[in-house]
């Protein structure tokens, strides 16, 4: 009897995983370019554009991904970081705030350029190519700190052979922005933010020992849930930025404009 109660508690526990296993949902592509910190759409427009350019955002950290008691020779944050710093600055107050002039992929552009020009010279075609934009200042910096187990802790009990164990884990992500004159070279302002990384692990385990004593049963399930890292990197970039933007109108080096009805306020 009690071999039977056995098989069938296994059989149910087996059905159950097979179902929790082939529920895993497939999601389609998700649009990135969303604001993720939404106050710097929100910002009032300023009084002209700025034309800004960046060079590279670069890892500093030299931070390798943890990967239990080793570390993996994967890098722990990503090395595409001006992706985000670009995005950034196109979205701050929706469009209206930075004219980004391309320099990551010059070398690219220049050529294209020196295509067209041959190719026009050759055609006798008279048409000529627009001078390239140039920026007053630009950007440097990047992420300069990846700290693992900032904080850790848990929680469990276990009654009877019966238990369940809670767990979590914070890392700490940073980064720094320099916004420098391209007529001086004079480090006009830098900023630094932080942005927390938590993960978590829920688990729950039965041990039990049956048919007078000699029969064992054990039985665990559990899941884990991690913050993505590029998430929390996208998140303190923006908000750097728009720390940046804040500092420059404190410094009088750009002016809101001023919206209609703030004068009759």
């Amino acid at each position: 009897m009690v071999r039977q109660q056995l098989r069938c508690l296994l059989t149910i526990f087996s059905f159950s995983l097979l179902v929790g296993c082939s529920g895993i949902p497939i999601e389609p592509p998700r649009s990135s370019t969303e604001s993720l910190y939404k106050q710097i759409e929100e910002l009032a427009p300023p009084k002209r554009k700025v034309p800004i350019t960046v060079y590279s955002f670069a890892d500093l950290t030299g931070q390798r991904k943890p990967g239990g008691n080793i570390a993996l020779i994967s890098s722990a944050v990503t090395q595409g970081a001006h992706v985000w710093l670009v995005q950034s600055l196109k979205r701050a107050g929706k469009g209206e705030w930075f004219m980004v002039v391309e320099r990551i992929g010059l070398d690219n552009l220049l050529k294209e350029r020196q295509i067209i020009r041959q190719t026009r010279e050759s055609h006798k075609d008279e048409n000529s190519l627009k001078p390239l934009l140039f920026a007053g200042v630009l950007i440097e910096g990047g992420i300069v700190g990846y700290d693992s187990n900032t904080m850790t802790g848990g929680v469990g009990a276990r009654l009877l052979g019966i238990g369940i164990h809670d767990e979590f884990r914070e890392d700490t992500v940073s980064v720094g922005l320099r916004l420098v004159s391209v007529n001086t070279g004079e480090v006009l302002i830098a900023v630094s933010t932080e942005k927390t990384i938590w993960s978590t692990r829920l688990s729950a385990s039965v041990f039990k020992f049956i048919d007078a004593g000699t029969t064992l049963m054990e039985m665990e399930a559990g899941f884990s849930e991690n913050e993505s890292v590029s998430y929390a990197i996208r998140k303190a970039i923006d908000k750097a930025v728009m720390d940046m933007i804040t500092a420059g109108a404190h410094q009088k080096l750009w002016e809101f404009k001023e919206l209609q009805g703030d004068n009759g306020s």
